[in-house]
This record gives C-alpha cells, structure tokens and sequence, in this order.
C-alpha cells in the first residue's frame, strides 16, 4: 500500500510539472536562438571529493576502494567536474508569494520559472546544475531538469532567508535569484564565504513593479507576511519619495557587493518577459557583460 501511495502522489506531482516545465523550456528556447555556449573554466583533472553515489551516476563512476570501507557506495569527483558546474538558488521566503495585481505572477513564481529555465539553457550547453541546499550533486541531461521542476514543486513550505554557504570548489558558479531585500550585512558574508574558495556568482533581484513605484494613495494598511507586524501609513504618496530613495540606496548597494566581490548583478520586473532577465543573466555568465552590470539597463 505505501508504495502504491507514493506511486500516486509521484503522479500527482508530475501531472503538476509539465506547465511549468514547459514554460521553462519555451523561455530557454527562446534565448538560446540568440546566444553562444558560455565559456568553461576548468582546473585539470585533479581529485576533489568523494560523495555518495546516487541513482543515475554511471556504475564505472564508483570508487570501489573508498566504498569498501563503509556499507555505502562513493563516487570519485575530479575538480574540473565541478568548476564547470552552476549551482543555483531561487528566494522561498514567504515575502516571495506576494503580487500587486492578479495578472501578474507572484516574485517566487517568477523566481521559480527564471531558475529552472535557466538550469534547461546550461543543460542545452552541456552545463552541470545542482540545486543549493538540496544535497544533491551537480547533474547534466534532461533528468537533472525533472529532478529540479519536483523539487521546486514539492518545496511547498517557506524557507525565509538567503542561503548557507556550502563548499563549491574553485571557478565554481552560484546564482542567487529572489528579492534580496535582506539586509546588505547578511547578503556580505554570503558573497564573503564564497569569494574566499574562488566562486563566483550572479545576484538577480525579482521585484513586483509595485515595490519600485509605491503606486498607492492615501492611508493605507501594510500587512506584514515574515511575521512584521502592520504598519499604517496616513498618506502614501507622503512618504513614497524617500521610499523610492531607501530602494534605490539598497539597490546600489547590491551593485557594489557583487562588484567588490567579482559578481554580477541583474535586476527584473515581473511585469517584464522573463526572457529579458534570462538573456541579461545568461550574458553576465558567458563574460559578455561586466561584473557588477545592472541588467536592468537593458530592460531586464
């Protein structure tokens, strides 16, 4: 019975995937028409890590002599695996599932589409993608994509905060894609903790229009969704000035961090085509833009 259960609930899961896995693709197809491969960097063929082997890893992949000491099989990873490998990470805060107007999809849902079409564009590349904090090893091929589109779709529980920083080898990539309204202290000691092992990476903000313009009138009642209380503010447009200016402080900020850091950083709309963010990114990574570059001057 259980696994007639697990059968059914793994149905239940894919019958949900396709819309978004397709929309995924349909975005990645799109950019792909007008971009080249990325540029790999690779470190030679020295070891890296041992890890657990999981389904799908070739079997000639297996390092006997590690598994013989333990009752679980290990794989043998050679850096240059991995520095050609791109982890990812998308903002699951509950802040994400928040949208101005009902035609427009909410930060996450953007945050969620913008990461797995990106993951199928490296994929078309050869590229090897793995999902920060999901334990899992860098993968390439059309199932490290299903693998990705289940996650995303079984991470129904909100997960505030920006992610901890897992050991990445040398010219390894990270993409961080949410809001990243956290305070620029934190958001520091991620980029901190990885710029001390050599990685690199891209920071794309995803932002509701609404949040940059502050289009409301008179007294209004904001409701926190992290566990902030409300806040009542008697005339807007009173404050929407210095609101603006706070934002755009913030956002300068983001800038300077990437730059100090040798990342990139891109910003998106959700009321922009989400092909404009993955072409802008996808050119930050293959070198064709400056680190520290707003992607929000190209209309991103």
């Amino acid at each position: 019975m259980a696994a007639l259960r697990s059968r059914h609930e793994a149905e239940a899961l894919a019958a949900r995937l396709p819309p978004l896995m397709v929309q995924a693709e349909r975005v990645a197809a799109t950019v792909a028409q007008g971009v080249h491969g990325r540029r790999r960097v690779g470190s030679g063929d020295s070891f890296w890590q041992f890890r657990a082997y999981v389904p799908g890893d070739p079997v000639t992949r297996i390092d006997w002599r590690e598994t013989a000491k333990s009752e679980r099989a290990y794989v043998r990873e050679n850096e240059w695996e991995a520095a050609q490998s791109v982890w990812l990470w998308h903002d699951r805060s509950p802040s994400m599932n928040w949208r101005s107007d009902r035609n427009l999809p909410t930060k996450g849902e953007r945050a969620s589409l913008l990461l797995l079409a990106l993951a199928a564009l490296l994929v078309r590349g050869g590229e090897r993608v793995a999902l920060i904090g999901a334990g899992l090893p860098p993968a390439h091929g059309r199932a490290v994509l299903d693998r990705l589109a289940l996650t995303i779709e079984r991470s129904g529980e909100a997960i505030s905060g920006l992610p901890r920083v897992e050991p990445i080898p040398r010219h390894g990539s990270v993409v961080l894609i949410g809001d990243l309204l956290a305070p620029l202290d934190e958001l520091h000691d991620v980029l901190t903790g990885y710029a001390a092992s050599g990685v690199r990476g891209h920071l794309l903000q995803v932002l509701d229009p609404a949040e940059e313009s502050l289009p409301f009138e008179g007294r209004v009642r904001f409701e926190g969704m992290e566990r902030e209380g409300p806040l009542v503010i008697a005339r807007v447009e009173a404050v929407r000035d210095e609101y603006q200016a706070r934002l755009a402080a913030h956002r300068n900020g983001l800038a300077a961090l990437a730059r100090n850091h040798g990342w990139s950083f891109g910003l998106h709309r959700t009321d922009h085509p989400p092909h404009q963010a993955l072409l802008a990114l996808y050119g930050m990574m293959s070198g064709g833009l400056p680190p520290g570059h707003d992607a929000a001057k190209r209309g991103a």
